[in-house]
């Protein structure tokens, strides 16, 4: 118990770094890292920051479960059929509970792929109605992608769509877990999924939330919208548990400082770059340098805004 509550003291008052410089931290399983307790019967695997490759078997998001007493609720289907069956395979080695529901937290890969695994057991796979959407549409694309960095880790993965969609927020009772799944509004792409445990003050964040490595804009991530969405509904929640889509679990003060207040602060800068006139070639250069600490700066700090230049040129 001590060793618990020293644990849950340290994610509340310090930041936890990652590196994507360590390519496997779990030699022993198709996992990029083991599963750890984060609260009592919440555990999460923490994927690699760096982006999905051969090495972490596209192990770069975090696959989180709920030991329910009466069942197992697993967040994320995987990226892969390969991940899948190492998270369950971790999961039986800590409970005879069966896993009797996956919560996919968007349409992208690395939350859906997995789906394959969990389909062939008949598990039920729940996901936002734009999320699934999302992964029909794209669910091909999105597979041969994985197969080209994967090769072999990708035998048996299929596109298999979620069974269940929701639309409006959702309140789950397991075992002796409340559990809310909702859709707060857009933020980092269609679909995006939170799940929140009131009686636990935790929140599975997706990717609203990010902190140990930069977050990426897609060309449909609209920032204003995810900067409104966070300020009207994720904050709200005022969660002392954050586990977010990528990196350690943490609080809401670092996903704050490292989502939220990059999303101000490049609509700052790029703002201030439109009103000297100035064009797309040099808004990739804005000012970040608040954030180089961050995994994967370097791939995504120039994409990033000259995304938010061309979102904010016509506003």
């Amino acid at each position: 118990m001590l060793r618990l509550t020293t644990f849950l003291t340290a994610l509340v008052t310090l930041p936890v770094f990652a590196s994507e410089d360590i390519a496997d931290q779990y030699p022993a399983s198709a996992l990029y890292s083991k599963p750890v307790e984060v609260i009592p019967h919440v555990w999460s695997a923490i994927g690699a920051t760096a982006p999905p490759n051969y090495d972490n078997a596209g192990h770069n998001n975090n696959l989180s479960f709920i030991v329910t007493g009466d069942g197992v609720i697993v967040i994320n289907g995987g990226a892969a059929y390969i991940l899948a069956k190492a998270l369950h395979d971790e999961i039986k080695a800590i409970t005879d509970q069966p896993v009797k529901l996956v919560i996919d937290e968007n349409g992208q890969g690395h939350a859906m792929l997995g789906n394959s695994y969990w389909s062939e057991l008949g598990v039920p796979i729940l996901a936002h109605v734009d999320a699934a959407h999302e992964f029909e549409e794209r669910g091909s694309s999105i597979l041969a992608n994985m197969k080209r960095y994967n090769r072999d880790k990708a035998e048996g993965t299929f596109v298999a769509l979620p069974t269940e969609t929701f639309d409006e927020p959702r309140t789950i009772t397991m075992g002796d877990f409340t559990i809310e799944v909702m859709h707060l509004g857009p933020s980092h792409g269609p679909g995006d999924t939170q799940v929140w445990l009131p009686e636990q003050s935790l929140v599975i964040a997706g990717d609203m939330a990010f902190h140990e490595r930069m977050l990426p804009i897609f060309e449909d991530t609209i920032v204003y919208d995810w900067i409104e969405t966070w300020e009207t509904g994720f904050e709200a929640l005022n969660a002392t548990y954050v586990i977010p889509g990528h990196g350690h679990p943490t609080n809401m003060a670092q996903v704050r400082r490292y989502t939220h207040d990059y999303l101000v602060h490049l609509r700052t800068v790029v703002g201030a770059h439109l009103e000297d006139g100035g064009d797309l070639a040099e808004a990739y250069y804005v000012d970040q340098s608040a954030y180089t600490n961050l995994d994967t700066f370097k791939e995504l700090a120039t994409r990033n805004a000259g995304r938010v230049y061309e979102q904010m040129e016509f506003e």
